[in-house]
């Protein structure tokens, strides 16, 4: 009898190390029963060996997940609950950087990359929704050619809708949803962000930060926020300037472990039961330093699977998300309330005109909620 494999282990590959990956056996449909006729019907595309239906009943579940609608809403939490026990088998890998810095064209030639060795792939892109109209162009499919037409990749650009962090609201139940589909390598990539825009560490397994040759000196490198965050840094274009990559990457690699020893303690320098943030150079363009960048992140999660830190992070991110979601709906009931409806449009007036201090208009805003 062959052993289960781990949770976060790479499938068989089986066959040629080119070929494509081996279709998802159908899986019991736990806790699917309760679910109206339409919903188990999705779920059972969602677990099922075809690929087509499943790639639809993933798009449809995501779609009904982003949804406002109450009776929406309600559906979608009966849905999540009951494809749970079929997530978690995957490794999240969050890809982060600043505007131009060659996400997407690197999450492609990875994505590729691993399709070689026999893994599946679904990349959850969150793209930048204007300020002024709402509107999100959705690109990223665009950028990734190759990657979006692969039978073994699967790809969902969903816009940021003012949801801070780099990510969009529904991005953990779309990547729970992947992983049911059977997607062993979960990417979410982020919108451009910025220093303070940390939220994708708090959803994934591992956290990659991208960068630029030239991005800065040594004091930029130092800085805290979303430096000190990152289990692995990538010094993409490096085809364009080698000297200025090379420079870039002894910068940052002073500054992570100036931060092991003074920072983040999942990273301590003193601990060698812990990862150390790496610093590695590449061109996603080229295609070249792919290697590297995976044997990197392998032995991150075979030392963290080890140590027990990998488990430990996914529980304390469960957390996190009950109480990311406990403030958001908290906002919406706030907004909805009978009594502040009728103030809100009122005081915001009185506040706008300085007639109202901001601070007094949100205590009696508060009062009237409770």
């Amino acid at each position: 009898m062959t052993p289960p494999r781990s949770a976060f282990s790479a499938p068989p590959q089986g066959g040629a190390a080119s070929g494509p990956a081996e279709p998802v056996p159908p899986r019991p449909l736990d806790g699917g029963a309760a679910l109206p006729a339409a919903d188990a019907a999705l779920l059972a595309q969602l677990l099922g060996r075809d690929a087509l239906p499943r790639r639809r009943a993933i798009a449809k579940t995501i779609t009904l997940l982003e949804s406002t609608r109450a009776d929406h809403r309600l559906r979608a939490d009966e849905l999540l609950n009951a494809l749970l026990p079929h997530a978690g088998r995957s490794f999240r890998l969050g890809i982060s950087g600043v505007p131009g810095v060659g996400k997407s064209t690197f999450i492609e030639a990875l994505g590729l990359h691993l399709i070689r060795l026999g893994h599946r792939v679904a990349v959850l892109a969150v793209d930048p929704s204007s300020s002024v109209s709402g509107g999100s162009i959705l690109g990223d499919k665009t950028r990734m050619e190759q990657l979006s037409v692969h039978e073994a990749a699967y790809i969902r650009p969903s816009p940021s809708s003012g949801t801070l962090g780099g990510v969009a609201e529904r991005t953990r139940e779309s990547l729970l949803v992947c992983e049911a589909a059977g997607y062993d390598i979960v990417i979410v990539e982020t919108v451009g962000v910025g220093q303070s825009e940390t939220a994708v560490a708090g959803m994934t397994d591992m956290f990659v930060l991208m960068q630029l040759p030239n991005a800065g000196d040594d004091l930029q490198a130092i800085k805290k926020g979303v430096m000190e965050l990152a289990d692995l840094v990538v010094i993409n274009k490096a085809d364009l300037d080698e000297a200025a990559a090379t420079r870039a990457r002894a910068q940052i690699t002073s500054a992570l472990r100036l931060f092991g020893l003074h920072g983040h303690p999942d990273h301590a320098h003193h601990d060698q039961k812990a990862w150390h943030p790496r610093v590695l150079q590449l061109s996603a363009l080229k295609a070249t330093g792919l290697a590297d960048f995976w044997q990197a992140v392998t032995e991150f999660k075979s030392l963290q699977t080890a140590n027990g830190r990998l488990a430990a992070r996914r529980h304390a991110q469960d957390g996190a998300w009950m109480w990311e979601r406990i403030d958001a709906g908290l906002k919406a009931r706030f907004r909805a309330h009978p009594a502040v409806r009728e103030q809100l449009a009122v005081m915001a007036g009185q506040v706008r005109a300085g007639t109202l201090a901001a601070s007094v208009a949100a205590r009696r805003l508060l009062d009237l909620f409770h």
